[in-house]
């Protein structure tokens, strides 16, 4: 987007307006506009090494990228409809036994636009957010607090569960063991409804 912004911009400075007055008519800084002159310029090479045309196959014969496309788009349309590129390289090193970089079949697969949609995972544990709840007096909200600590000559640990009321930050209630588990919340959860009605 702010390609195209700075386009446009350059488009009119090399016009003959003002640099100030057109960067702040499209809503760019100047020092962006700037930057990206500068980068256009600059990256004139995109980096990494030419890209050769062909690949090898096991035997030294060498096989054109646009064999390798012809045989991706076969797969696509045979038994591999459902491979992306990383099975799609297996598949052509061992039918056409073909030396190649999962890299350059995502390169390819990408110029004919056989790359499918990152699968979405969903997770099995959905987000369980705290609500933002406006607490105006006590015993409205509780929370629990659940803390441990390292018996040094027992080597065991102990938990500490407290009951806190979140309006004044008040323990209500706290449960001490060598175990915390859900069962010690209903050993004296009935206790409290009773105090704190």
């Amino acid at each position: 987007m702010a390609d195209k912004v700075v386009a446009v911009a350059h488009k009119w400075i090399c016009r003959g307006y003002r640099v100030a007055q057109v960067v702040r008519i499209v809503g760019v800084s100047r020092s962006c506009y700037y930057y990206h002159i500068r980068y256009r310029r600059q990256r004139v090479n995109f980096g990494g090494r030419s890209i050769q045309g062909y690949s090898w196959n096991s035997r030294g014969r060498r096989i054109s990228d646009e064999q390798i496309k012809e045989w991706l788009c076969e797969a696509i349309q045979g038994n591999c409809y459902n491979y992306g590129y990383v099975k799609l390289r297996v598949w052509l090193r061992r039918v056409y036994e073909l030396v190649i970089n999962k890299k350059k079949v995502y390169r390819l697969c990408k110029e004919l636009e056989l790359l499918k949609s990152q699968r979405r995972v969903k997770s099995r544990h959905p987000r369980r957010l705290a609500k933002k709840r406006e607490i105006t007096a006590p015993n409205q909200l509780w929370e629990i607090d659940v803390k441990y600590g390292y018996i040094a000559g027992e080597d065991r640990f102990f938990f500490i569960m407290s009951i806190l009321d979140v309006y004044d930050r008040m323990v209500l209630d706290y449960h001490t063991g060598l175990s915390c588990a859900a069962a010690m919340l209903l050993i004296f959860y009935p206790g409290l409804l009773h105090a704190f009605p």
